[in-house]
């Protein structure tokens, strides 16, 4: 029953609320979290076209500019057709990066996600002590955003890699709680 209340709870603030949730509660899988999460992916597009100009960034890349804190609370958003994440602070767009994210048979969610747990240099349980430095935890099943190999295609078991010097700086503005969107 109490997550029941939870989910309803979390569907009425998507559908009423005009801006987007600071700190999401927990993952909501739902279709209309989806599109909202593939809209943001969408718009953050756009933004780094306004924000960095015409720039195609080739795997392992990133594009970082400082913007003040005081702009707002951060979020990560990611879109996994064009294999990007996207860090905001505020509705004003920080930093653009490559990802490499879930091949097909190993699919990385989609959806409205929060940082639950992160980890300097976590090692894998699954797949044989594999490295994954500067883990932020989104799912409770164990997928990550952290630094790893890009090759600029989906590569990974369901986790997003991240360009190592990128992990590292997301990794030193984001806090548990900070809303990730991945749409595709």
């Amino acid at each position: 029953m109490k997550q029941l209340a939870l989910a309803l709870a979390l569907t009425g603030s998507c559908v009423f609320a005009t801006t987007i949730a600071t700190t999401p509660a927990s993952a909501l899988e739902t279709y209309e979290a989806q599109i909202e999460a593939s809209d943001a992916a969408s718009q953050a597009r756009i933004d780094m076209l306004d924000a960095f100009g015409p720039k195609e960034l080739k795997p392992g890349q990133y594009v970082w500019r400082d913007v003040p804190d005081a702009t707002g609370p951060e979020r990560v958003v990611m879109s996994l057709s064009d294999q990007m994440a996207y860090l905001y602070r505020g509705d004003t767009l920080i930093a653009a990066s490559t990802i490499s994210s879930g091949r097909d048979d190993k699919p990385t969610p989609t959806g409205i996600f929060s940082v639950l747990n992160k980890t300097p240099m976590h090692r894998s349980n699954k797949y044989d002590n594999a490295p994954m430095p500067f883990a932020q935890f989104f799912e409770s099943h164990g997928i990550a955003m952290h630094a790893g190999y890009n090759p600029g295609h989906p590569a990974s078991h369901g986790c997003v890699r991240l360009p190592s010097a990128f992990a590292k700086k997301l990794y030193s503005v984001t806090e548990v709680g900070t809303p990730v969107f991945i749409g595709t």
